[in-house]
Order: structure tokens, then C-alpha cells, then sequence
């Protein structure tokens, strides 16, 4: 006779609140990057909190909700991160790594590799926002507007600091972002034959003596 499963139980042990909605992002998070958003079922994010659908509604609102609370989640835990790598002020983080790079105290090319070095140290953020920035090219998508925002400030950031070397900045800095998409993408697809530091290294010889030539 077959072994039977235990049914799903869920959870009766009551967190407090922001414990309970950092457990959702989490769980959000790792749903996300796997699945993406068009792909993602709120009971199975529920079924991975030990909640009820109901349940996590009250926390959320709705699924729109749940992908807002997980982006806001990840842009206060990069500034937090970012305040202790660039020495920054943490009023004036955003979240962004090229919002937060260093003004003044460090070139462009020192901020792009700190900004390497962030993402290498986080590849399932990384993936998520991967995933989220193809899904959101579609305008119906919940995060088009956020990711269009996102991407018109990193090059912004990435403009004003290229001033300084290059003739055409805004030119430069699409190529920076250009190159680290890309870098990215080939380093979340094979992590063993790909090292995003290492890789950006060597990228960054080619554009950087490019732009000072």
C-alpha cells in the first residue's frame, strides 16, 4: 500500500507583523526570481508562509501589492548596504547603486566596480530584478513605471559622473549599463564560467580606455 502524504498544515504560530512581511518578501523574493511575476500564484506564496490566502491579503492588499512591497524591500536593504560601502549618508540613499555612487570622492570607473562587487555579493536580488526588468518591458506590467524610473536615474547617476572623462557622457554611461546587463545575465546563466567581478574587470579596461583616450 502507498505511503500516504501528509496534508499541507499551515502555520498557527503568530509573528509579529514586520517579521511576518519580511517572511513574504522572502518568500516573494525566491518566487519571483524562479517563476517571475506573470508566474507567480498567491496561495503558493501563502502555502510558503503557512498562511491562508486571506491571510496574506491582509498583509499585502494584492498581488500588485506584494511585487511593491518586495521592490521596496530590496531598494532599503541595497541602501543600508550601499551607506556602509560608499560611506554614504543614509538619508540620501535610494536604493540605486548608481543613485549612490560616491560624488566627488571616487571616479566613475571606482563606482562601477563597487557597484560589481554589490551585485556579485546578491545574485537572487539580482536574478529577481533580472527577471522582473524583461517581464516590465510590457506597459500593462505593475512594474513598467518603476523599472523605467529605476533605469532613467541609474543613467542619470552614470552620466554626471562620466562628465568629468568623456565628451559624451550620456553615450558612456548607456554602455556601462549596456555592458553590466550583460555581464550580469551571462554570470546568473552560468555562475561557474562566468565571475561577475572578474568580468567586469576586464570590461572595463576596454571602456574605460576608451573614454580616456
Amino acid at each position: 500500500m502507498a505511503e500516504e502524504v501528509p496534508a499541507f498544515r499551515r502555520d498557527r504560530l503568530r509573528l509579529p507583523v514586520a517579521q511576518r512581511r519580511r517572511q513574504i518578501v522572502q518568500v516573494t523574493t525566491r518566487l519571483i526570481a524562479e517563476r517571475g511575476f506573470w508566474g507567480l500564484s498567491m496561495q503558493d506564496v501563502a502555502d510558503g508562509c503557512g498562511l491562508t490566502v486571506q491571510g496574506l491579503l491582509h498583509h499585502v492588499g494584492s498581488k500588485d501589492g506584494l511585487l511593491l512591497s518586495v521592490l521596496e524591500h530590496s531598494e532599503a536593504e541595497d541602501a543600508l548596504r550601499l551607506a556602509a560601502q560608499f560611506g554614504a549618508g543614509g538619508d540620501t540613499l535610494t536604493g540605486d547603486p548608481a543613485d549612490n555612487a560616491p560624488q566627488g570622492a571616487a571616479d566613475l570607473r571606482q563606482a562601477c566596480a563597487a557597484i560589481a562587487r554589490h551585485n556579485a555579493a546578491q545574485p537572487e536580488i539580482v536574478r529577481l530584478y533580472a527577471v522582473l526588468a524583461a517581464e516590465s518591458l510590457e506597459p500593462r506590467h505593475p512594474a513598467h513605471a518603476y523599472f523605467l524610473a529605476r533605469h532613467r536615474r541609474a543613467l542619470a547617476g552614470l552620466t554626471e559622473l562620466a562628465k568629468t572623462i568623456s565628451d559624451h557622457p550620456q553615450s558612456l554611461a548607456r554602455q556601462i549599463l549596456a555592458t553590466m546587463d550583460g555581464l550580469q545575465l551571462q554570470w546568473l546563466r552560468d555562475p561557474v564560467a562566468a565571475d561577475l567581478v572578474r568580468e567586469w574587470e576586464a570590461a572595463s579596461e576596454v571602456i574605460f580606455g576608451r573614454a580616456g583616450t
